[in-house]
């Protein structure tokens, strides 16, 4: 089964990804992998306020999580499987790209501008090694445009 894994946070970009992701794992009978990522809190002169500030990141990225799982439940039809990470993010992705065997494609959206972290890694220095395709969309497209592409 095809399996589309998608970064999630709360740029208009990452949702553009998720549509795009949710279209294509629909027509081809996949699903959607959302990884949802927590940054790692560099606060560590009070363990506990670092704890709370952790646990403050999460609770927002579960809420971001919930309601694009039912955007994509809604539009595709496809219920998600979600992971939360924290860390580096070059680094959780291509953790979960090696743990994971399934994914067929990493979908990614960029925005007007320089590359993100995330595309500059992936397209850059990693692309030739990256054990499936990557999908840059561009967050500017309509979702008529996003449909034909799907």
């Amino acid at each position: 089964m095809r399996s589309y894994l998608v970064v999630m946070d709360e740029t208009e970009e990452a949702q553009a990804a998720l549509r795009y992701a949710a279209r294509r794992a629909a027509r081809t009978g996949g699903v959607v992998e959302i990884l949802a990522l927590i940054p790692q809190q560099e606060f560590s002169q009070w363990g506990a306020v670092q704890a709370a500030m952790e646990e403050e990141a999460r609770l927002r990225a579960e809420a971001m999580l919930v309601q694009a799982s039912g955007a994509i439940l809604e539009e595709a039809g496809i219920k998600p499987s979600i992971t939360v990470k924290q860390g580096d993010p070059v680094k959780a992705v291509a953790e979960m790209l090696k743990e994971r065997d399934d994914i067929s494609a990493l979908v990614l959206a960029a925005a007007e501008g320089a590359p993100g972290p995330l595309i500059s890694h992936f397209a850059g220095s990693a692309a030739g090694s990256l054990p499936c395709p990557l999908v840059i969309v561009p967050a500017s497209l309509s979702d008529e445009a996003l449909a034909g592409l799907a």
